[in-house]
């Protein structure tokens, strides 16, 4: 009953996520626009932020990349389905892990292991075997990012309606949702490996896969309609905003939403790219990466707290990054050619 209790007492939101932690990017939007709501009157808006972003990616796409439906995919269609139907698996066990007493702080920071499940994977799966600066590189960015959001957490209150004689059962679907949260890290990583494989057999089609992967999830968003439609509404009656130097005046959510659509298509149009060029743990890394410094910006744009344990988690992921891109290796080279320059000069 408590389950049941919870699971109708939330919003199902489908965020979708794509290689990169779309579904980070879409609470960030939601937060964003949040902001942008008088006195909070537009919470739950991630679906519409997330249709929004969807429905743009997919007309792009088809107008510039399937040509009208008239170009025949390099990848078959039956990989992609695949694809999203694995992308549609996290999105969904990551948002029923919130309804199974997991608190957003440690649902941060699980995902925080996103490194060492890719890395594992690929050892498992793909039989590679990695450096012993590569494995310290990892442990050292996933260390860091660790503390970083460890120490920016903040505790959540537990659901007064909670008794001392549920404390059993709690534990119990807490225990479900630490399971949870475990198979959808593994399957985000596996979903990394199963593209990286994808590209090596078919070739590499960025865009394309950037167009199916947000074409054929389109349909479930029906589900949400009554929900997107309320949204729409709310948008709609939110204070007018004059955009700069065109001098277009239109509700201020609208302006919010459109410019989230435009730099999360840069965003995402980006790792697609970086997909079919890197390893699937390179481009974990550098999302992981992206999720660092959006942390690090909160923190100083909001003027929270940065102790000194932000600091040595900066200092971890920075160490590892260089470990990891082998800069030291790159750079004596280099300063070998500078120090014998003089001397020849």
């Amino acid at each position: 009953m408590l389950l049941m209790k919870s699971l109708t007492s939330r919003e199902l939101s489908f965020l979708v996520p794509c290689d990169c932690p779309t579904r980070n990017k879409m609470s960030a939007a939601s937060a964003v626009l949040h902001a942008g709501g008088e006195e909070g009157q537009f919470p739950g808006c991630g679906n519409i932020v997330t249709f929004s972003q969807f429905l743009f990616i997919a007309v792009e796409g088809f107008i510039f990349e399937a040509n009208f439906g008239r170009k025949k995919p390099a990848i078959p269609i039956r990989y992609y389905f695949i694809m999203v139907a694995m992308f549609f698996t996290v999105s969904v066990v990551n948002n029923y892990a919130l309804n199974l007493n997991i608190a957003m702080p440690l649902h941060m920071i699980f995902r925080s292991g996103s490194l060492i499940a890719s890395m594992a994977l690929g050892v498992i799966i793909l039989k590679k075997r990695y450096s012993v600066s590569k494995y310290t590189s990892i442990a050292l960015v996933s260390l860091g990012i660790f503390t970083c959001t460890f120490m920016s957490a903040k505790q959540v209150a537990s659901d007064s309606s909670l008794n001392e004689e549920d404390g059993l059962q709690v534990f119990l679907w807490w225990l479900l949702g630490i399971a949870a949260l475990t198979f959808a890290l593994l399957m985000s990583a596996r979903m990394g490996i199963f593209q990286e494989t994808l590209y090596k057999q078919f070739g590499k089609h960025s865009k394309e896969a950037l167009f199916y992967n947000h074409a054929l999830p389109l349909p479930g968003f029906l589900l949400l309609a009554p929900n997107i439609y309320h949204h729409a509404v709310l948008f709609s009656q939110s204070e007018p905003f004059q955009v700069p130097v065109i001098g277009l005046t239109l509700p201020i959510m609208w302006f919010y939403l459109l410019m989230n659509v435009v730099t999360q298509y840069v965003c995402i149009r980006g790792v697609f790219i970086l997909t079919t060029e890197c390893t699937s743990l390179t481009v974990t890394l550098v999302v992981t990466l992206r999720k660092f410094v959006s942390l690090i910006f909160s923190i100083l744009y909001f003027r929270n707290p940065f102790t000194g344990w932000h600091w040595l988690g900066t200092a971890f992921v920075f160490v590892g990054t260089l470990m990891y891109t082998e800069v030291w290796n790159s750079l004596g080279p280099f300063l070998a050619r500078w120090r014998k320059r003089p001397k020849e000069e």
